[in-house]
């Protein structure tokens, strides 16, 4: 019989490009390019978290050096390219890129300049807050896995998030035949409007757009009209305006226009250098000089203007000829059940409520077996503390510990339940029955667990203290897992009480709670909110309250000082002068550094003090 190996096989080679293009193109579709809209996560981004995750690299952990992390999962997870896995990490750790930054990172990761980020030998990276909702409940049997490269390791094929990161961090990519841009959207309007989708399934786009207005871009900027977004959501494709923010300055007796947000993905370096280009080549007129005020504070952007310069008219200008204004392009391209797929938004919340929905049936499927598991151990050592002079003795005359384990399986030990919660424990179906062991009419024979957990107890667990706390551990699992029997039907009962379980607290309410903590509001929006909704909306930060007298001059220049430039970037006084009011009307020291990056006034009644990005503390101004 002659070796497959030495045969020839004729093909064509219009059949042999087709074969290999397609099987080329669905791996670069499915396992790189596109996210899966279920965890909003394209594969390489999936495997890094998974990595950091069971590095422990934790937020409540120290940094790992970031060669560190990418070596495993280059080594278990992703054999591709390290640089292509290292850009992945870098812009997950970007605030300019992602609304909700997936990995916190420590050393340069680049800047809105387009700078290059720091090789993976100096940068230390660990997981956010926010990436661990992505992670809750993956060791409790929630999500298949499937092996890696080698079959040594194995990975997840989605992850268990909490809420639509495919809609909260957008993405974007490129495969073969197709893309796919999503922009990022507010975490708190996403979950509002997925809400709103559970109670009413049959709700229209513009009803969810009252909840979800729309993008919420990295970068801020404005957006200029609803309809191609309106467009987006209902078809998957749409495009929208975006706009630079400015507002007019005078500076040194010139007037100036600042521009303190851009579009999104517009690299601020080039297009400065693009402005001062037109202005050297008079295709801009009236600029007389152009400076990048941005620091650590925020982005500035400064164009004085000459004495005769019209700045409507040169705004207009910029408009036209720089990023300044630019469009966006939807295409929510996106993977579903496997295939490609233009996703609307409805059809995102409908995959999202199918994938929670399965993981809240997985994992209560996985703490009912360990209630199981642990309610037989329980049962085995009553039985045991029922005959623990018996037990005792023939413990001690085995031989061997193997031989002790086969004598306390092979023996009907006299039995009854202590009391009635562990007759209903057998009535709510927690204990298996109807086995070759356990409770029969000759008595009760003990399982090969049971016998191991008896040998494995130590004597203090025969004190009448102990024998009461596992009375106590069996009437716990009594009330956690009363209602068993409709347990066998889960699917039933989850498909017909999914509101309810997707509002309670151990669900997608956790992530509703948890986005207080991602929340950055807009000094726009918070000073259109009258004095009960701004309190709510800073429900949890810190708060004092101080009377205008007790201010005096330090509010009045705090007030003037926002009111020019929104931010008290390096006015030592004005730093000193909030610090010393601040801790006089409040112990805990609100400013006991001068790290406050902003202070503003809302509509004359609250100082909106921040610190760092996130960090919040509100006085009321009496």
């Amino acid at each position: 019989m002659s070796s497959p190996i030495n045969k020839t096989f004729s093909v064509t080679l219009e059949q042999e490009l087709a074969k290999s293009y397609l099987d080329y193109a669905m791996s670069v579709i499915v396992g790189r390019a596109l996210p899966d809209c279920r965890d909003g996560l394209k594969p390489v981004h999936r495997r890094i978290l998974y990595a950091m995750h069971e590095l422990g690299n934790t937020p409540n952990k120290p940094y790992k050096k970031s060669a560190r992390i990418l070596g495993d999962v280059v080594g278990k997870y992703h054999p591709h390219g390290e640089n292509s896995v290292y850009d992945a990490i870098v812009r997950m750790a970007q605030p300019f890129s992602m609304g909700y930054t997936l990995v916190d990172g420590q050393g340069n990761f680049g800047s809105v300049d387009g700078d290059m980020a720091a090789a993976m030998r100096y940068t230390e990276i660990r997981l956010t807050h926010f990436a661990q909702t992505l992670l809750t409940d993956l060791e409790k049997d929630t999500v298949d896995f499937s092996p890696n490269y080698d079959g040594n390791e194995f990975i997840p094929d989605v992850l268990p998030a909490q809420s639509p990161n495919f809609l909260i961090n957008g993405s974007s990519g490129i495969a073969v035949g197709m893309a796919t841009q999503t922009p990022p959207h507010h975490l708190r309007e996403v979950m509002s409007a997925f809400l709103h989708y559970i109670d009413n399934p049959q709700c229209s786009v513009y009803e969810l757009m009252e909840h979800m207005p729309g993008p919420d871009l990295p970068t801020g900027a404005q957006i200029l009209g609803t309809q191609g977004i309106k467009q987006a959501y209902e078809t998957g494709k749409g495009r929208f305006i975006i706009r630079a923010v400015s507002h007019n300055e005078e500076i040194d007796g010139r007037q100036s226009i600042v521009f303190t947000e851009i579009p999104y993905q517009i690299n601020k370096a080039k297009l400065i250098e693009k402005i001062a280009e037109l202005a050297r080549d008079k295709k801009l007129e009236g600029i007389h000089a152009l400076r990048d005020e941005s620091d650590k504070d925020g982005m500035r952007i400064v164009i004085e203007l000459k004495r005769d310069a019209n700045d409507s008219l040169l705004m207009n200008h910029l408009y036209q000829q720089t990023s300044l204004q630019t469009s966006f392009s939807i295409n929510m391209v996106g993977l579903c059940n496997g295939r490609p797929e233009l996703l609307t938004l409805r059809k995102i919340f409908e995959s999202f409520l199918q994938h929670r929905l399965e993981i809240v049936t997985r994992r209560t499927r996985f703490e009912f077996d360990k209630a199981k598991a642990r309610a037989h151990t329980l049962e085995g050592l009553s039985v045991a503390l029922c005959n623990i002079q018996s037990i005792l003795d023939l413990i001690q005359l085995a031989p061997t510990s193997k031989d002790a384990k086969e004598q306390l399986c092979g023996k009907r030990w006299p039995w009854s339940p202590m009391s009635a919660f562990e007759a209903a424990l057998r009535e709510s179906l927690i204990l298996p029955q109807h086995l070759p062991y356990g409770l029969s009419d000759e008595g009760y024979q003990l399982s090969a667990k049971q016998a191991d957990a008896i040998l494995e107890m130590r004597l203090h667990k025969l004190t009448s203290l102990e024998q009461h706390e596992l009375r106590d551990d069996f009437e716990k699992l009594i009330a956690e897992h009363s209602e068993a029997p409709h347990l066998r039907v889960l699917q039933k009962r989850l498909a017909e009480e999914i509101t309810v379980m997707v509002h309670s607290q151990a669900d997608l309410e956790n992530a509703i709670a948890a986005s207080n903590a991602f929340f950055s509001p807009s000094m726009e929006e918070l000073k259109k909110l009258d004095e009960k909704t701004f309190l709510e909306v800073f429900d949890g930060v810190p708060q004092a309250e101080i009377s205008k007298g007790e201010l005096s001059e330090g509010l009045d220049m705090i007030a003037a000082l926002s009111a020019k430039t929104n931010f008290l970037a390096s006015n030592s006084d004005a730093r000193r002068e909030l610090k010393q009011n601040a801790i006089s009307l409040n112990k805990e020291k609100v400013a006991e550094d001068y790290k406050i990056t902003s202070a503003d006034l809302i509509n004359n009644q609250f100082l909106l003090l921040q610190k760092g990005k996130k960090n919040y503390y509100v006085i009321k101004v009496r």
